[in-house]
């Protein structure tokens, strides 16, 4: 079989000597040839080295391309792996398969969306990207976008209320002025490494799910008349249970030793268990451990995990039905105070 050397539709054409029409319906509308024309000319293109059209091509010239670029947060290795997003993810993926739809992941460390954006229809983003110069450039590529999680004003959103959610949690978790509280949480401040957050700067709080977690346990924390100081909030880069455990060993090595631990996620809760017990402690008789998200191991975890149950798979759907309804609304969903053994 000789090399294609760039042939085009056209060119195989002139050569074959027939027309445009004739060889695009061979490969696109096979109805329109009779089976043993269509088979002559398919297997003239495949001796020439040819393999039909530009499928990009045209369906951008229809001014679509069925496919949906999913902005993640972070890099495509860690969100894949969380299980939170993949819950997220199939929601997504099960309303967009029913519309003949497909879908591209794409990292939220990425430089620019320059390299995507002329072949996608649009973008859901899921939760703002670590790479926030991707914001601006989201703004202004002329696409549909959804976000989750987050706002960009004048798009389609879709959020739960992580203060409230923060707030109810943290309020049945503390029961005395006297308890001494600590905070893991998730992505707090710039940096890579496990911290205190002290008086660091804290990241953007505008669009930062976490800091709206961090309002809501200040809120209940300061209805029971306590004072949670930076030396007893945790930084935590990523929501993984290696991170999360060299994390609770150390908060639980403070004096004084805390005996309630908000974490800001269901796989820092379950790392925060297992070191409790670890040591020695009872849960929830000597610390009150609570989490956030409503993964399923929360529910076979030993002592069950009292957590905040938010439906991801449900923020999935929601956000992908408001990309094909080209809805510009922003949708507030429910989410469940899951109770367990663990506060």
């Amino acid at each position: 079989m000789k090399k294609s050397n760039g042939l085009t539709l056209k060119k195989v054409a002139d050569i074959l000597g027939v027309s445009n029409a004739t060889v695009s319906n061979a490969f696109n509308r096979p109805d329109q040839l009779s089976e043993k024309r269509r088979k002559e000319i398919l297997a003239a293109c495949h001796e020439l080295g040819y393999s039909g059209p530009n499928q990009a091509a045209r369906l951008l010239r229809k001014g679509s391309s069925n496919i949906v670029a999913l902005v993640l947060p972070d890099s495509l290795e860690y969100m894949v792996s969380d299980p939170v997003a993949n819950q997220f993810m199939r929601g997504v993926t099960s309303v967009l398969e029913k519309n003949n739809l497909n879908l591209l992941l794409y990292s939220g460390q990425s430089q620019s969306i320059q390299s995507v954006v002329d072949f996608v229809d649009g973008f859901i983003c899921y939760g703002a990207p670590r790479n926030p110069k991707l914001i601006p450039q989201l703004k202004t590529s002329g696409k549909k976008i959804v976000t989750v999680d987050f706002d960009i004003e004048g798009m389609a959103s879709v959020n739960i209320d992580n203060e409230q959610a923060a707030y109810q949690i943290a309020d049945q978790a503390i029961r005395l002025e006297q308890d001494n509280v600590a905070v893991l949480g998730l992505r707090l401040v710039d940096s890579e490494q496990i911290c205190r957050v002290y008086d660091k700067e804290l990241l953007d709080c505008n669009s930062s799910i976490s800091h709206r977690r961090l309002d809501g346990y200040s809120k209940a924390l300061s209805e029971k008349g306590i004072n949670l100081g930076g030396d007893r909030i945790w930084n935590i880069p990523e929501s993984n249970i290696k991170l999360a455990s060299l994390a609770a060993r150390e908060a639980l090595s403070c004096q004084p030793l805390p005996n309630v631990l908000l974490c800001m996620s269901d796989l820092i809760a379950l790392a925060a268990i297992r070191e409790a017990t670890a040591m020695g402690l009872k849960i929830p008789e000597d610390i009150r451990i609570v989490g956030f998200d409503g993964i399923e191991e929360s529910l076979r975890s030993t002592p069950k995990l009292t957590t905040i149950h938010q439906y991801s798979d449900l923020k999935g759907e929601t956000a992908a039905k408001l990309f094909i309804d080209n809805d510009n609304h922003n949708e507030v969903l429910g989410y469940e105070l899951q109770m367990g053994d663990s506060c």
